[in-house]
């Protein structure tokens, strides 16, 4: 597990340093002592945890926490026991160790963080899944049914008043919708609105010519404002 030490106190870098030093899974890879530096640091690296001081001069390591968008487990190492309560409202801060900390203790803490790192990443195993499943497909609804096409057998959506066609190889799909909001649920790197009245699977064109494209037997209009995001977006030689 890699992590970073963040304490404005000298000493107490050295101490914790030395602690993980007795635990083999630990790699001390950078320590800060101030919040702005390690803030600044984890915004272009990744650790697993960082064993942070909660007063520090300027900026407090609640602050430091609430600061960050994604970030690691946390650990509070600190000799004010006042915080213990708040602090574990905030969902990475996994342990919170009141100085002096003993080896015994810190090795304690050294296994809720890795039972912490296993949890987080079964969650994102399933997110991740869930959302790779949710993106290959999508329901439309016909007479009160739910139907469920796979994105890559959509190759066109068309605009017909208050309908949209869902046009498929086999079927064409009527739905009471507009362009606008099956749109806003399609992923973009598959599709493309080419005209007000149209979107593409742009992985399914055959050909392009002067203000059409062609997809399967039908011939789509490319609208002039349209065009450059398709020319953008096509694996030109």
């Amino acid at each position: 597990m890699n992590c970073i030490i963040v304490d404005d106190e000298a000493a107490a870098r050295m101490i914790v340093e030395q602690l993980c030093s007795k635990v083999p899974e630990l790699d001390v890879i950078d320590s800060f002592s101030n919040a702005m530096d390690a803030i600044k640091f984890l915004n272009q690296n990744t650790v697993d945890v960082v064993f942070l001081d909660i007063h520090m001069p300027g900026f407090s390591g609640i602050d430091f926490v609430q600061t960050l968008k994604n970030p690691p487990r946390i650990v509070l190492t600190t000799s004010d026991t006042n915080f213990a309560i708040e602090a574990y409202e905030y969902e990475p801060i996994v342990d919170y160790l009141v100085k002096p900390i003993t080896q015994e203790r810190f090795e304690k803490s050294i296994v809720k963080i890795k039972s912490a790192l296993s949890k987080k990443t079964v969650t994102d195993q399933v997110s991740t899944k869930t959302a790779s499943n949710a993106e290959e497909d999508i329901y439309i609804n016909i007479d009160r049914r739910l139907i469920k096409l796979k994105l890559d057998d959509i190759l066109i959506i068309e605009a017909k008043g208050d309908y949209i066609d869902v046009k498929t190889e086999k079927k064409t799909y009527r739905v009471h919708n507009t362009l606008k909001s099956i749109k806003d649920k399609l992923p973009e790197n598959i599709f493309l609105q080419i005209h007000r009245s149209f979107i593409i699977n742009f992985t399914k064109i055959i050909d392009i010519e002067d203000n059409s494209v062609l997809i399967e037997k039908s011939v789509i209009p490319i609208s002039r404002s349209n065009r450059p995001e398709l020319m953008r977006r096509l694996n030109l030689l």
